[in-house]
């Protein structure tokens, strides 16, 4: 697993900040910031602390596909933990096996903090060795999208 970091500076409170990353009131700013990794991103389940959650999306295929994973922790405006277990592929859940295993145990974490007006959201994320460069390209577009919509 390899180890990157994103950060963003929005001109905005860190509590809409929260709620548009999350799409905690509409999902529909969480599939717009997401859009920027699969235009049909979206998740299934809620951000609660110990819930499972499905990051998913529709492939060029039109099979329903992504990340199953638990929310490891939640304290609102401040730190959200999500931790990577397995994968959705045709509207099946994988746990185990040599696919699952490169992804087994990553984190994604987001933590907020605001100053003065202006949220910073910084993003660790494990990600594996052949999606290195997607990440890097993807990632910060994907953080630009959402200080967009932050700052409209």
């Amino acid at each position: 697993m390899k180890k990157l970091q994103f950060e963003v500076n929005i001109n905005a409170p860190v509590t809409k900040v929260y709620d548009f990353m999350l799409g905690t009131t509409s999902k529909s700013t969480y599939e717009q910031w997401t859009s920027l990794f699969n235009p049909t991103s979206t998740y299934e389940g809620t951000w609660d602390k110990g819930n499972k959650i499905l990051f998913v999306g529709v492939d060029e295929k039109g099979e329903k596909g992504g990340m199953v994973s638990k929310i490891v922790e939640n304290i609102p405006n401040q730190f959200v933990s999500i931790h990577h277990y397995g994968l959705l592929k045709a509207d099946k859940e994988v746990t185990e096996g040599p696919e699952v295993e490169k992804w087994a145990n990553g984190f994604e974490n987001y933590t907020f903090e605001e100053n003065n007006g202006t949220t910073t959201v910084i993003v660790d994320l494990d990600t594996t060795e052949d999606f290195v460069d997607y990440m890097n390209q993807s990632y910060p577009k994907a953080l630009d999208k959402l200080k967009e919509l932050c700052e409209e």
